[in-house]
């Protein structure tokens, strides 16, 4: 027997492995399975390279069983096995991976595609093994030898016994104790979901013995239990098949079983692309919102593979935040991980995947809006808050991406129209984007402010969203054309004539508005007559960037930030209440106060805004109401 010590650095880089390198447990058996693929995977190559290799493919396997009394768990393959020297350099060694240098030495032939990069996958089994042992044989050698460690001291080789070529590894799981519950890993159904989210994909048969309740021969209503072998995974991924050959039930399947989804996908399409980053996409756009979609706890981001073995469960960097509804999966064997095949690197290969998808994406939902309207518009109530988030976002550094991608309800169409849809179809004269922003579309439509743009034929966007203003002020123009709210104290639509007639009102009652704005002095910035308005009263508009909408949305944050929008009282000069404060004014300057503070309160109920002291305003409405 050979008895061995692990090297001072390799002590070292084993101890910060086991309790530094991985944060996942569940990822030692997916890094086993990988070098036992690995393994079959050497042994193929060489019955094609060597005729005196006689293996059939359809023979290779990987078999993971175990035994809750002894708490073992084994992984088996038959594939090219070791010698006394491999296990001694493969397995002695930290970092020297043998899979790495049969890479290296087949460099130049195709088809040579090996999971393992870094040779310490295998020592992640120490976090959940208080011992190891790997019984190996190589391929056309008589001898079998038996590795043992336990992580700590070294390792021993002896010569064994093994019928067939191939590798055992045995794990001795640890005891369990408050941090962690080791024995889970001794049930079919643990084991059998870890292999299907991490190994899937392996393209050989992955066994296991599972229990079948059956009807006994003979019988009519007895049954047993009878043990069977059954291929856990699925080995050819659907998205490396032929489109051909993949059907639309196929994929609504694989959806709802991967994703969870009581619905079919509203949109399928992958990407298949090769150059300076070859990667294949399979991408999903979901039919409704996660319920969790817009919480914190959300996790964005798309499965990564390498070579069919999943790496990363949901990855962030390869899918935009404004496109995190996306589901799906990214398999590349170009991206470079770090050591535990757990985190991305930063490096040019996860960019240029990642700026391909997010082309790929956008042009997806471009071609859904052109080709599939109805379908489009149902995908924007669920999402479309998101993209509005993205134009928003990082200082509007997306937007000129995103504009194209959004709607806005309009009201001469009564739908939702596109930005391009609006600009095409803008009435003569009219220079600017218009918009108003409310609660609902109802409310919005009732505005006193609305009503000379529809008497104009004028297209008014309507805002509902909280985000939106904040995503129209980021655009601040499209094709040219200025963005404006109409509740904005200079947006006037009326002639030069019509401007210089409400002018000279306003200086002809300047006394009595300046009453009125001494009263109001805590609230606005400024009373006026107006002529913007048809059949409605009052107004409240807004001077300066802060609009009243803004002022609602941030007011209501959860912050200590508390903003007021500097407004504007408007009264109509053509309405009775005009007339009545004139009279006011000459004959009861206290009631007109009244009238003041009345008409204001009017003015921000219609505003969709809170009044600061509702009691006194319903005093003074019934007092006025009683005489």
């Amino acid at each position: 027997m050979k008895k061995q010590e692990f090297k001072a650095e390799s002590k070292r880089l084993l101890d910060l492995m086991i309790n530094s390198i991985y944060t996942n447990k569940d990822i030692f058996l997916r890094e086993i399975i990988s070098n036992a693929s690995d393994a079959i995977d050497k042994l193929h190559y060489a019955s094609l390279t060597d005729d005196s290799v006689n293996v059939d493919r359809d023979d290779f396997k990987i078999r993971v069983s175990f035994d809750k009394d002894k708490r073992i768990i084994t992984i088996s393959d038959n594939g090219i096995g070791m010698t006394e020297a491999e296990l001694d350099h493969n397995l002695g060694t930290i970092c020297e991976s043998g899979s790495l240098l049969f890479k290296k030495e087949n460099e130049n032939r195709e088809n040579i595609d090996v999971i393992g990069q870094f040779g310490v996958g295998f020592y992640s089994a120490f976090m959940v093994a208080s011992k190891i042992e790997v019984l190996s044989k190589h391929f056309g050698t008589e001898d079998a030898y038996l590795w043992k460690s336990d992580g700590v001291e070294g390792y021993t080789i002896e010569k064994s016994k093994k019928e067939t070529y191939g590798t055992d590894i045995t794990i001795y799981l640890k005891s369990d104790d408050d941090s962690y519950e080791y024995s889970k890993y001794l049930d079919t159904y643990v084991l059998e979901d870890i292999i299907k989210k991490y190994s899937n994909y392996i393209t050989y048969p992955i066994i296991m013995k599972k229990m079948d309740h059956i009807l006994k021969e003979g019988s009519k209503d007895e049954y047993e239990d009878v043990e069977k072998d059954e291929t856990i995974n699925s080995m050819t991924p659907i998205w490396k098949k032929s489109e051909s050959e993949v059907s639309k039930e196929e994929y609504d399947e694989f959806y709802t079983d991967t994703y969870y989804d009581y619905e079919s996908p509203a949109r399928v399409f992958r990407n298949n692309v090769e150059g300076k980053c070859t990667y294949t996409s399979l991408l999903f756009i979901p039919k409704h919102t996660p319920y969790d979609f817009y919480g914190k706890n959300f996790e964005r981001g798309v499965s990564l593979y390498s070579n069919g073995v999943m790496v990363m469960d949901k990855c962030p960097k390869l899918i935009p935040e404004y496109f995190g509804f996306i589901r799906g999966l990214v398999d590349s064997p170009d991206v470079s991980l770090n050591i535990s095949r757990e985190i991305l690197q930063e490096d040019k290969e996860v960019s240029l995947i990642a700026k391909s998808l997010e082309t790929k994406i956008k042009k997806e939902l471009e071609t859904m809006m052109k080709d599939n309207r109805e379908e489009y518009e149902k995908f924007f109530e669920n999402f479309g808050l998101q993209l509005k988030f993205g134009v928003y976002n990082d200082y509007g550094m997306h937007k000129d991406d995103l504009k194209d991608l959004l709607l806005f309800y309009s009201s001469k169409n009564k739908k939702m129209i596109s930005l391009k849809e609006y600009v095409d179809a803008l009435a003569d004269g009219q220079e600017k984007i218009y918009y108003a922003c409310g609660e609902t579309y109802d409310k919005i439509d009732l505005m006193p402010q609305v009503e000379s743009f529809k008497d104009k034929d004028y297209d008014v966007l309507y805002l509902k969203d909280y985000i939106d203003e904040f995503a129209i002020r980021m655009l601040r123009e499209y094709e040219g054309k200025e963005f404006t709210n109409i509740s904005n104290e200079d947006v006037n639509l009326g002639s030069e004539e019509d401007k210089k007639i409400i002018e000279e009102e306003n200086d002809n009652n300047k006394d009595m508005l300046d009453i009125m704005k001494e009263v109001l002095s805590d609230y606005v910035k400024d009373v006026k007559f107006t002529n913007k308005l048809k059949n409605h009263p009052v107004c409240l508009t807004s001077q300066g960037n802060l609009s009243v909408e803004m002022e609602k949305v941030i007011n209501a944050m959860p912050t200590d930030e508390h903003i007021k929008a500097e407004t504007v009282l408007e009264i109509n000069k053509d309405h009775t209440i005009a007339q009545k404060l004139k009279n006011l004014y000459e004959t009861d300057k206290d009631e007109l106060k009244k009238y003041a503070k009345v008409l204001y309160s009017e003015a921000r109920l219609i505003e969709g805004l809170p009044l600061d002291n509702p009691t006194e305003i319903s005093n003074l409405i019934c007092e006025l109401l009683s005489k």
